[in-house]
């Protein structure tokens, strides 16, 4: 049909912008968490609630938006609930409290997860088969150019305003994405593509994907990966600033460093993936990960840990878990070809989920010394090389 969208590419970039919800809304505020636990009189663990809530609204949030967009239409989803998101971001600058903060961050997070699992779904909607790889790969580009521009966005501002110039700056990217939704978002899943499957439907779907044989492995890979990196985000405010003596700044850009891994990988795995295999490339960001938490935690225990090893450290790091999540992803979703929709969200909750629940316990395990990041960091490493194991045992020999 004539009137049918398109996936041009200004939508990609749109859809790129709104699914990079998560590293602006983490990213942008990490180097003033000590500003905000002395401002608001809180704990470094209560400081990390803030992003715990986060990440575990994204994961919720990601289990209701997507099978609510599958009945809905994706279009009265995402512009509602990016609504909510700039609501949230708005009200989070006059927070009184840590916990109005923490309320307020879990709400954000729900909203925000139609960034991620909404925009997929349009991507898919709208094309099909190498069409629908590249679009993808192209929206997964756009969003990870959060992590390396929210950082120094948010040191800048912190430098020359204070925590809560970098909420108002957040506040505005959030405005941002929901007129973009109002705007630009169409409605790409027809009324007789639609299903009127209840909750009890949506939970046998999603409990069909999750016993699936050697899924529930590779998404266990792709969470433990996950969770090292929270683990290295959360605390290395803590590390950066306290502990190794960096400026807002400086801590951010190094930051940025890391994040540049990130995408380094996502742009390396794109070329070499497809002639290698995802199962290769998901075993040298595993080796990755392993290499630099191994190195992290002998240089922390021994006090040698100084900024340069630090960001280096990170680099390797983040650059595995690129590798890491990217491959155990496709290789995950390879096991639902035809609930693919339901097997991200099921990944996506999972990740989130575990990720979140790292960021309190490396702050309860205390924030003047960086061994507990390190520690956790390097339990996260060899639970995904070993959910990779069980993942290759289960499947060798299957189709």
């Amino acid at each position: 049909m004539s009137g049918a969208p398109r996936l041009t590419s200004g939508l990609v970039a749109t859809l790129g912008f709104l699914a990079a919800v998560g590293p602006f809304a983490t990213d942008m505020y990490l180097a003033s968490f000590t500003e905000i636990a002395a401002d608001l009189g809180s704990s470094a663990s209560a400081v990390q609630l803030t992003l715990t809530a986060f990440l575990l609204g994204i994961g919720a949030g990601q289990l209701l938006l997507g099978p609510l967009s599958d009945r809905l239409g994706r279009r009265p989803v995402m512009v509602l609930s990016m609504g909510v998101f700039a609501l949230s971001s708005v009200l989070m600058v006059f927070t009184p409290t840590i916990e109005v903060f923490v309320a307020l961050r879990l709400v954000q997070g729900v909203a925000g997860a139609a960034g991620i699992v909404v925009a997929r779904a349009i991507a898919v909607d709208l094309s099909e088969g190498e069409t629908a790889v590249r679009a993808l790969s192209l929206i997964a580009t756009v969003t990870a150019l959060g992590p390396l521009v929210a950082p120094p966005i948010g040191g800048a501002v912190g430098v020359l305003t204070d925590w809560r110039g970098v909420l108002i700056v957040l506040a505005a990217i959030s405005a941002a994405m929901f007129l973009l939704a109002v705007l630009v978002v169409p409605e790409s899943l027809p009324p007789d593509r639609r299903h009127g499957g209840g909750v009890r439907a949506i939970a046998r779907m999603l409990g069909t994907v999750a016993s699936t044989r050697g899924f529930g492995a590779y998404t266990l890979t792709v969470a433990a990966a996950f969770a090292g990196m929270m683990a290295y985000i959360s605390a290395s405010p803590f590390v950066g600033q306290e502990v190794l003596g960096m400026d807002p700044l400086v801590y951010a850009l190094g930051f940025a460093a890391g994040a540049l891994g990130v995408v380094s990988a996502n742009l390396l795995n794109a070329r070499i993936a497809p002639r290698v295999g995802p199962g290769r490339m998901l075993t040298l960001g595993v080796s990755f990960l392993l290499l630099a938490s191994g190195i992290l935690a002998l240089l922390a225990i021994t006090g040698w840990l100084r900024p340069a090893s630090f960001i280096g450290c990170a680099v390797v790091l983040t650059a595995g878990a690129g590798f890491t999540m990217s491959n155990a992803s496709a290789l995950a979703l390879a096991r639902t070809p035809h609930m693919r929709g339901s097997g991200a969200a099921v990944l996506g909750a999972t990740q989130f989920v575990l990720g979140g629940a790292m960021s309190p316990v490396v702050g309860a395990w205390g924030e003047d010394t960086a061994v507990p990041m390190a520690v956790i960091v390097v339990c996260a490493a060899i639970a995904a090389a070993g959910s990779r194991l069980v993942a290759r045992r289960r499947l060798r020999g299957s189709p």
